[in-house]
């Protein structure tokens, strides 16, 4: 082990909360990647282990101090800034400390370091881990978590020199989504996308599992001797083995009940009926939008993927045709590969939309990212074809400076707030507008005993004139292939009269 001699390192810190400005800076290490000439950052930020001022959880009510206490975890949070602007970077770990606090933890301090790269044996570099095991120790911290994914190496080593758990951003993520998953489908794709993390991670502990060296032999040669002859690590292999069993199987489920969800989406599409996909950042306000448009009673909370399970709704134009509208999983920056690939079955829900409703957080310092972190995800899932329409939420909350920027950046967005109800109306319209047109125009008369008729062209279909005739009623309609087949014996033709028309076009 390399053991560094170095001076105390220089500390400035002060507490924003108290209207001064914070910043600690710890000294480098020799072995800490460096550059020699002026490279792309400033050499004294490149070395620097900043600290973030104000992502500690504030606790103000005694009963909340006492319930935290009982379960909450004491968290530091670490960053690694390799790419963008300091707002960039603060931001993200700014998002990662509400990402903690959804999962039950306290956060008592973020630090970020500027490198090029994170370092690929401990993330923040091997001298940088003494400083951040400082300051563990200083908070009394028991987890440290990293904005990043982690290698099973890299958790190894930092939890090796900081002495407590170490947990990177992917396992926050299925963490918070194993506490809110509800469905049987939503419990089986998130067990499904932790089970696929852990196997790459899984390891033994190595004082308590015998060792294989190499079998029966004489001394300490290659049969390694008494006492270290064994069977190997047969408890870890015997874990691996479960576990790819366990993938297997859950897998399959997915799979019968995405088979479910396909039948069900058939059924809407013989019936042209077409779907609206709201899709958008996490606690962005999807929940409180459908509710609004649709009155479904979803669970609405301020916190991060509050709702998981899809939800799918009816609605109607105003002109009385039927859609459907589906609330689906919130997107996240650097949203885990395995959650995708594990809620592909209720991504596609997306991706079989006609219409797909962007709904943004106005009230977001950085809702670009959120935009371009939404569509990256879209397009994994073949969505980023499909028409969308842009809604910024919360503009109740929102300033008019940051209004007029953003109606600036998207000017075909559509402005609302959920809350408080301002601009829904004008979405219905929005949405309206944009859901595909039925491509055959008919014009039929319907006998008074075919209401049954009648009512499926104004559902299904797009009523463009009507009228009452001794023999039935005159529809001028737009409706898909199938219902105009139907349609096909009562054609009215161009045989009309002079009374007709007139009828017609009441």
């Amino acid at each position: 082990m390399l053991m560094h001699t170095r001076n105390t390192p220089a500390i400035d810190i002060t507490d924003r909360s108290r209207g001064l400005r914070e910043q600690e800076t710890f000294l480098p290490y020799e072995d800490d990647e460096l550059d020699a000439t002026t490279g792309e950052f400033e050499l004294s930020e490149r070395q620097a282990l900043r600290r973030v001022p104000g992502l500690s959880t504030e606790l103000t009510d005694i009963t909340e101090v006492e319930y935290r206490q009982l379960r909450l975890e004491r968290v530091v949070l670490v960053g690694v800034w390799t790419e963008g602007t300091q707002d960039d970077a603060d931001n993200s770990l700014t998002e990662l400390a509400a990402l903690a606090e959804t999962a039950g933890s306290q956060v008592l301090e973020g630090l970020i370091q500027r490198r090029n790269r994170p370092d690929p044996a401990t993330y923040i570099g091997r001298g940088k881990v003494d400083d951040l095991g400082a300051v563990v120790l200083a908070t009394g911290a028991d987890t440290v978590i990293c904005d990043g994914e982690l290698s099973p190496s890299q958790l190894r080593n930092l939890e090796q020199r900081t002495k407590v758990k170490v947990v990177d951003r992917t396992a926050l993520i299925l963490d918070i989504f194993a506490q809110h998953a509800k469905s049987r489908e939503g419990k089986a794709q998130v067990e499904l996308a932790q089970l696929e993390y852990l196997l790459p991670r899984l390891r033994g502990w190595g004082e308590t599992l015998s060792r294989q060296t190499g079998g029966s032999g004489r001394g300490g040669g290659a049969g390694g001797g008494v006492g270290v002859r064994g069977p190997g690590e047969t408890k870890l292999e015997t874990d691996r083995r479960r576990i790819r069993h366990r993938i297997s199987r859950l897998r399959r489920e997915i799979k019968s009940m995405a088979t479910v969800r396909q039948t069900k989406r058939a059924r809407r599409s013989r019936n042209a009926v077409p779907a609206v996909a709201i899709a958008g950042y996490t606690n962005a306000g999807k929940s409180s939008l459908l509710n609004r448009l649709t009155g479904a009673g979803v669970l609405v909370e301020n916190a991060l993927f509050a709702t998981l399970d899809p939800t799918t709704r009816r609605a109607t134009t105003s002109d009385g045709r039927l859609y459907t509208l589906s609330d689906t999983v919130g997107f996240v920056r650097h949203l885990p590969h395995q959650i995708v690939e594990a809620f592909r079955s209720t991504l596609e829900e997306v991706g079989d939309a006609d219409l797909v409703v962007h709904v943004v957080d106005g009230t977001h310092p950085d809702p670009e990212e959120q935009v371009r972190a939404v569509r990256e995800v879209l397009a994994e899932v073949g969505a980023d074809r499909l028409p969308e329409l842009l809604v910024i939420n919360k503009t109740d909350a929102t300033d008019e400076e940051t209004l007029l920027r953003l109606k600036r950046l998207w000017p075909e967005a559509v402005l609302v707030s959920a809350h408080s109800g301002r601009g829904i109306d004008g979405l219905r319209e929005a949405i309206e507008h944009r859901l595909p047109r039925p491509a055959v125009e008919v014009r039929a008369v319907l006998p008074y005993d075919r209401g049954d008729l009648v009512a499926r062209v104004h559902r299904q279909g797009e009523v463009l004139s009507t009228a009452h005739l001794p023999e039935g009623t005159l529809l001028h309609v737009r409706v898909g292939q199938a219902l105009a087949a139907e349609l096909a014996p009562y054609r009215a033709g161009d045989r009309l009269t002079s009374e007709e028309r007139v009828g017609a076009g009441r």
